[in-house]
């Protein structure tokens, strides 16, 4: 059945949630915030793992860098983009909204466990693999896989930030659904380079959010998004303009 890794996948995030939420009801303050350095340093090695092995390249026994320039650049126009249409913003009056809907004013950390949560979950290469081998073949396995990854990624995230990991559901479903509908349209342009670079720059924003969960000052993850596909745009023009191609 295709579409069943990305419900699986949600139904997966409900469940981690709900069990955090019941550790959050027994922990106190001190419990939480050495919880969330510890999830936070753990995912910070994860962005850094994706990082490197989209940038790192072994040739005759030497590591070299590659796509560096791609990452620098994506990086800086998915900034601009980012901030023109000031997606962060955007996503924590999403989330104030859902607050106040479910009556959570109280929750000081909702909006930061709705943000932080649906990045994590959403910008990884399992992310965009899993959907597109599910929108081809009907082979759900990757998805089902990140599934039990973020499960267990939404115990410890709800524990220490709430309920807004709750509704991380939404852009969970749409994002990995969207994907998995539209996989036979967009495979293939998808190379296995494209999407590797897709995931070394989406593993780099990975980082980012390990920061925010550790740091008192706070990347604007939210406006760094559009990096993540910027790849595919610079894809397009080496068709035309061979210089793009060296990136």
């Amino acid at each position: 059945m295709i579409g069943l890794g990305t419900i699986i996948n949600c139904g997966s995030v409900l469940a981690g949630a709900s069990v955090g939420m019941l550790l959050k009801n027994g922990l106190s303050k001190r419990f939480e915030d050495t919880i969330m350095q510890g999830i936070g340093l753990c995912t910070m090695f994860i962005g850094i793992g994706g990082a490197l092995s989209g940038l790192l390249t072994l040739e005759n026994g030497q590591l070299s860098t590659q796509h560096t320039m791609l990452l620098i650049l994506s990086l800086a126009l998915g900034a601009l983009i980012g901030e023109a249409l000031n997606i962060e913003k955007h996503l924590e009056d999403f989330g104030i909204f859902c607050q106040d809907r479910l009556k959570s004013q109280g929750d000081s950390h909702f909006v930061e466990g709705f943000v932080s949560f649906s990045l994590l979950i959403c910008i990884g290469a399992m992310a965009i693999v899993g959907s597109l081998q599910d929108g081809l073949s009907g082979d759900a396995s990757l998805l089902i896989a990140k599934a039990i990854i973020d499960g267990i990624a939404a115990v410890v995230f709800a524990a220490s930030l709430g309920k807004g990991v709750f509704l991380s559901i939404l852009p969970l479903g749409v994002y990995q659904g969207g994907l998995t509908l539209l996989a036979r349209f967009i495979r293939p342009w998808m190379t296995d380079e494209l999407i590797a670079q897709m995931s070394c720059v989406g593993s780099v924003l990975i980082f980012a959010v390990s920061l925010n969960m550790i740091r008192k000052d706070k990347i604007k993850v939210g406006n760094l998004l559009p990096a993540v596909f910027l790849p595919v745009v610079f894809y397009l023009l080496s068709r035309f303009f061979p210089v793009f191609a060296t990136l």
